[in-house]
């Protein structure tokens, strides 16, 4: 939308600062977007045009020039910005499949040479160039307006038209403005007519080459009053880039402070003086942002809004890490006490196997917050959900599992009881194997028909972005809630019956209250969860994960790592077969 790009000198000795543009902004460009924009929310709002289709879209400013459309169009194609606003009705991030774009045929041709190897359409609205018709150079590209070839045709018969022989040419210096002039040339020499000279610029040129090119149009007499016919009265020509670029140059070479006392030395030879104004306005009409946009205080210009989500250079996510690696370490420093007393009376009484298990899912659940941190991306938004589930299932299965052996143990001690023989080792390990695998199960289901995927947040605030994983499925979160909830409240009631049972190493007791502590920090977190704006639903979700599986590992092991360490008179059998 901006008539050009700043100029930036690059070293190569440090950072390339970002591309932007400077100039003023062309009122066509913003009516053409403002156009588009209102097409595709008619089509979105019609029940006739593309029924159950949404159509989403991104506008980026080229700045009119070359550099500006490539970068415009590598981050359509290579994911630069991978997230794209998806409104409620939308499950997953936005492909481009389509680009509207450019006016320029420089423009056009820029981002043709990327969009191409990614076999994605580009559609022009005003690019005329005849060189874009060759479909072994530009396969993909397509658009809404005849070549110049017949502008061109146009050109010499309008010349002819008035008897014109002898004519000077005045091009813009781009990919549209030489192809459009080698064009014209052997066509103007077709029909007779001589071009005594032709001559280039561009809208950024300096002062010194717009002068050059005056000098020599004012060396011809006959040419003077045309081309001070054409500076002097408004011409409205649509958008060819031979009159927009002289408009242009001379325009930016005029944008001169009114506070002087004298005008410039220079003039044209008929004394027919040209006043510039300070091109300052006070338009009366307001214009909104757009959506990524946020006013000034001033209400004068638009600020990018800022971005937000849950970042590792933050006090609370760097808190929230450490307590996760804590936490990862503890259970390391656990499985290795274990391991170390393997032997020993309460940690073989306490079936050791589901225990190391347990230890190790532990781990895994510490770790899970860690990939809550950071910018979401696809992988990110997925791993973090089903990471989570599977985990924690794997966790509770354990547990559960621990609290049947104690029952069992018991039952098997009465008269006749055979009981122990269908709850052996190998089928607490399929137990175990078979409820992970559920979880599994749904969490694959969840991926495949409808993932979780990154999105930028424009409506919870209106002053910032903020950058989250939306669900994708609603009912495939609240399923793997669901199943968890559901295995806890069933390990919940079966240690509340055997937290009774007799012996110093029924561990059901302990069972008891990690449950208890898991079953109250997920019933909190769901209101939580639901009512947190921003970064904090994920802060909420991370306290629930650390809490959580910290209640599990200090309620169940604590104890047994205290005895194993302080108190070993009390890892004996003698001790441990005592009736309480």
């Amino acid at each position: 939308m901006h008539y050009k790009m700043h100029t930036a000198i690059y070293n190569y000795t440090t950072k390339p600062e970002a591309l932007r543009c400077t100039g003023g902004i062309s009122v066509r460009s913003l009516q053409f977007s403002r156009t588009m924009i209102f097409a595709i929310e008619e089509i979105n709002n019609s029940t006739e045009l593309l029924p159950g289709i949404k159509l989403g879209y991104q506008i980026y400013d080229s700045c009119t020039s070359g550099p500006g459309a490539s970068d415009a169009a590598f981050q359509l194609s290579n994911g630069k910005d991978p997230m794209f606003y998806e409104g409620n009705n939308c499950s997953q991030s936005g492909v481009v499949t389509a680009v509207v774009g450019d006016s320029g045929s420089l423009e056009s041709i820029s981002i043709s040479h990327v969009i191409t190897a990614f076999n994605i359409s580009q559609v022009s609205y005003v690019a005329t160039c005849a060189c874009l018709s060759d479909k072994q150079q530009y396969p993909t590209f397509f658009r809404t307006i005849p070549s110049d070839q017949f502008q061109v045709d146009a050109l010499v018969k309008l010349v002819k038209h008035f008897g014109w022989t002898w004519i000077g040419t005045v091009y813009s210096d781009t990919d549209y403005g030489n192809y459009g002039m080698a064009s014209f040339l052997p066509a103007a020499k077709k029909e007779g007519i001589c071009v005594e000279y032709s001559e280039s610029l561009y809208r950024t040129d300096p002062h010194s080459k717009i002068q050059r090119v005056a000098d020599v149009i004012r060396s011809h007499p006959n040419a003077v009053r045309n081309v001070q016919t054409f500076i002097l009265e408004k011409l409205n020509v649509s958008t060819n880039a031979w009159l927009n670029t002289i408009e242009q140059a001379l325009q930016d070479k005029t944008q001169l402070s009114t506070n002087t006392s004298r005008i410039r030395d220079t003039h044209l030879r008929t004394r027919m003086f040209i006043f510039w104004t300070e091109r300052t306005y006070d338009s009366p009409d307001c214009f909104q942002c757009p959506t990524e946009f946020w006013p000034n205080t001033e209400k004068d210009a638009c600020l990018q809004k800022p971005v937000e989500f849950l970042s590792f250079d933050e006090v609370l996510a760097i808190f929230l890490a450490a307590l996760s690696i804590f936490g990862a370490c503890l259970a390391i420093i656990t499985v290795v006490i274990f391991f170390q007393h393997r032997t020993t009376p309460i940690v073989r009484a306490n079936n050791s196997e589901l225990s190391f298990l347990l230890l190790f899912s532990l781990t895994l659940c510490f770790l899970c917050p860690l990939t809550f941190i950071g910018a979401p991306s696809e992988w990110s938004c997925m791993l973090r959900h089903t990471a989570f589930g599977i985990t924690f299932v794997l966790c509770i299965s354990c547990v559960l599992g621990k609290t049947v052996v104690v029952l069992i143990a018991f039952k098997a001690t009465l008269p006749g009881s055979n009981v122990m023989k269908w709850f052996g080792p190998a089928q607490q390990r399929m137990t175990v194997l078979f409820l992970t695998c559920i979880q599994g199960l749904i969490c694959v289901i969840w991926l495949v028909v409808n993932p979780p995927y990154p999105m930028k947040n424009l409506s919870t605030y209106k002053e910032k972005i903020i950058l989250e994983c939306a669900l994708g499925s609603a009912v495939g979160f609240w399923a793997v809630l669901g199943y968890i909830g559901l295995l806890a409240v069933f390990c919940f009631v079966l240690a509340v019956l055997a937290r009774k049972l007799p012996d110093n190493f029924n561990e059901a007791k302990l069972i008891t209250f990690s449950m208890l502590i898991f079953c109250a920090v997920w019933i909190t977190f769901i209101p939580a969860y639901v009512s947190s704006p921003g970064k904090f639903t994920v802060a909420v979700e991370i306290f629930a994960i650390l809490a959580s599986s910290f209640g599990l590992i200090l309620c169940i092991f604590a104890p047994k790592c205290f005895i194993i360490l302080f108190q070993p008179e009390k890892n004996s059998k003698k001790h441990l077969m005592n009736k309480n």
